[in-house]
């Protein structure tokens, strides 16, 4: 059974994390993960809850050389990457990336990267991923994402609207990411060059609309259906592996990234 043998690589993970061996065991590759929710009021596939979230920090903390995107691509491109570079990442904007998040990853001193939908921002929308839960999850005001940006986090674009950008015409997506640049550099009054495409599976992307991401120049692009990166990957391919509920503990997860099965 699948809960099994997670349980198998939770225990497997433990011993071999606690003598220090995951920082030398594991191969050069670019680790980039994805939250979405940090909330006790909720569970679900997209959501971690606090105290969860809280030893996920230490256990990355501990182990890995944790950088935000920005960082993690500059040094990349200047040849000065830490032995275990990893990037913590948040989707969407909700407003417990602020309230809850922020908080842990300020007590254990790891930067991070937050990729905002500007259409839901300062919103009572309810994203249809959202609507079975009640009541909703709030999202994030102006203000917050402000403070967030002032706290020292990175903010990324993550489109207006969300939508699927597999299907969407090409000039449509131009105007998805050319406006939530727009609004992110007005509110936060700095250029914004991160972007990661909405929903993030394979099909969640189209190539012509790919290109339309590094014709508007932005650095990178970030999708969000699992695996890492090669220290070489095309900046616009680059991998994330989401931290859900499939994964029963940081040495879990850990004992994924080690092997390649993350």
């Amino acid at each position: 059974m699948a809960f099994d043998t997670r349980s198998v690589q939770d225990l497997a993970g433990r011993p071999l994390f606690a003598a220090g061996l995951g920082r030398w065991l594991a191969p050069e590759q670019l680790v980039i993960l994805a939250f979405h929710r940090v909330n006790d009021a909720m569970r679900d596939g997209l959501t971690c809850g606090v105290a969860e979230f809280d030893r996920y920090c230490a256990f990355l903390a501990r182990h890995y050389d944790v950088l935000s995107l920005g960082e993690l691509l500059s040094r990349r491109d200047a040849g000065t990457l830490p032995r275990r570079p990893l990037a913590i990442t948040f989707d969407d904007g909700y407003q417990d990336n602020w309230r809850l998040a922020a908080p842990v990853l300020q007590k254990h001193g790891l930067p991070a990267t937050f990729f905002i939908s500007t259409g839901f921002i300062g919103t009572q929308r309810v994203a249809p991923w959202d609507r079975d839960i009640t009541p909703p999850p709030a999202w994030m005001s102006w203000e917050e994402v402000r403070a967030m940006h002032a706290a020292g986090f990175e903010i990324g674009a993550h489109t207006v609207n969300h939508p699927d950008l597999g299907t969407l015409p090409p000039e449509q997506t131009r105007e998805e990411l050319t406006e939530s640049r727009a609004r992110l550099q007005q509110e936060l009054g700095v250029d914004i060059d991160l972007f990661a495409y909405p929903f993030g599976g394979e099909r969640n992307l189209s190539e012509a609309n790919r290109e339309v991401v590094r014709e508007l120049g932005f650095r990178c692009c970030v999708s969000c259906h699992g695996g890492t990166n090669a220290l070489d990957a095309d900046a616009f391919h680059l991998q994330r592996v989401p931290v859900s509920d499939w994964y029963v503990s940081p040495h879990h997860l850990g004992l994924s990234l080690l092997t390649g099965r993350a």
